[in-house]
Formats: C-alpha cells, structure tokens, sequence
C-alpha cells in the first residue's frame, strides 16, 4: 500500500529523475519511443471511447427533455459541458490509468526482474533518470491526445443527436456556441496536464521499486492502476474546488 514511507520514496524517484541527467542523443532517442508507445498508440482506444461517451451524452441529455418548453439546443449545450469538464480530461485519464500506467509499471518492473535496472547502475548511469524522464516528456503531449477525445466526443454527440432524430444540426451548433466560458478550457487542460505527469510518475515508482518475479510485476501493475486512479480523481476534486467554486 502506498504508506508514508512510500510517499517519501516517491519523492526521492522525482528528486532523482532530474539529477545526473543521461546523454542528450540517448534521451532524444528514448523519448520518441516513449511518444510513440504512450500517445501515439493510445489515440485510438482513445477516440473510440470519447465519440461514444459524446454519442451517450447527448442522447441521455435529449431523452430527459420531458418538457416541451425547454430548448432542444440544451443538447449540444450539455454535450459541451460534459465532454470538455469532465469526461475527456477525467474519465480518459482513469481509462489511460490502465493502458499506459500498466504498461510503464509491466515495462520498468520486467527490467527490475531482469536485472536490467542493475546493469544500468553498473554502467554508471542513473537508471531513474533514464527511465522515468522520457516517459514525463512524451507525456508532455497528452492533453493533444485530450484535445483530439474532445473533438471526438462532440461529434460523437452531434451524430448520435442529429442523426438519432433527437435535434437539428443547426440546434445543436447553436447549443455549443452558447455561453461558451473560454476559461473553461483552462481548467481542462490544466487537469490534463496534472494527470499526464501522475500518469507517468506513479506507475514508474510501482515498476521501478517493486521486487519479486513475474507474479509481482502483474500485482505492481494493478496496484499502480489503482492508485494512480485515486490520485487522479482525488486531485480532480481539488482543483475543481480551487478554480471552478470561487
């Protein structure tokens, strides 16, 4: 479990990560693997989930539109709402918490099996720095992945909305214009890249510090996913509460 003195490790991997610093060209090298590994295999699932959680949204939003005087742009209003607040930063996060967060924790935790986190150390080099910083600047790029699930999730709503009969297209744009808060997206990039570095810093201490065999890797990457979802959410509701109640 993640006690105090996990805690205390943990901040020593983050002094670590950026201390002694590995080759610039090994680096670069490593950091497009990282980008491709993290983000550009994660774009996918990613769309897929975000035009069927728009296409959910707006259908639930116009099958509650009991009312006859309440405006069917309400739709694409709520359809907004929802896909840029919450569940494109938020419940994409906590999907990611699972592919990505698994496969850092199975990747550094199969190295630490393997015994190829010692031979780093032999070799001189500082095996947290060379393992971990990749993965926090590829990561630097996951509120584009964010940007993208946004985009999806709204024209998931506006297919589902518009070709479900449910709305006019012309209601639904009309809906997402209306009082768009510009600081709205502030917020939601701003989680995003809270999450991005919780995304790639927790599985990382999970892989880099657990000890065992091949059992263990697969207990370190659950246990990585759960926590790295607390984390998340947690953190969620604070800066909910920081820049959006006051």
């Amino acid at each position: 479990m993640f006690y105090l003195d996990d805690i205390g490790r943990y901040c020593l991997m983050l002094k670590g990560i950026f201390s002694k610093m590995t080759k610039g060209s090994v680096l670069r090298t490593l950091i497009f693997k990282e980008i491709d590994d993290l983000i550009i295999g994660s774009l996918g699932i990613t769309m897929f989930l975000a035009f069927f959680i728009g296409a959910v949204v707006a259908i639930q939003t116009a099958l509650n539109l009991t009312n006859p005087l309440i405006p069917k742009e309400l739709i694409g209003f709520a359809s907004r709402q929802s896909i840029i607040l919450e569940f494109a930063p938020t419940f994409i996060s906590v999907i990611m918490a699972g592919k990505v967060g698994s496969f850092i924790t199975s990747s550094i935790g199969t190295m630490r099996v393997t015994e190829q986190i010692d031979a780093l150390e032999v070799m001189g080099i500082n095996s947290i720095n060379y393992l971990v910083f990749p993965k926090i600047i590829a990561m630097l790029m996951y509120p584009f992945v964010i940007a993208i699930a946004m985009f999806t999730g709204i024209f998931g709503g506006y297919i589902a909305g518009v070709y479900g009969g449910f709305v006019s297209s012309s209601e639904f744009i009309t809906g997402l214009q209306e009082d768009f808060i510009p600081f709205h997206l502030v917020y939601a990039f701003m989680k995003t890249f809270l999450f991005a570095f919780f995304l790639a810093t927790i599985p990382s201490f999970h892989g880099y510090y657990m000890r065992g065999g091949a059992l263990e890797v697969g207990k370190a990457s659950t246990s990585a996913f759960v926590w790295t979802t607390v984390v998340i959410v947690i953190s969620n509701y604070v800066l909910t509460q920081l820049l959006l109640s006051s």
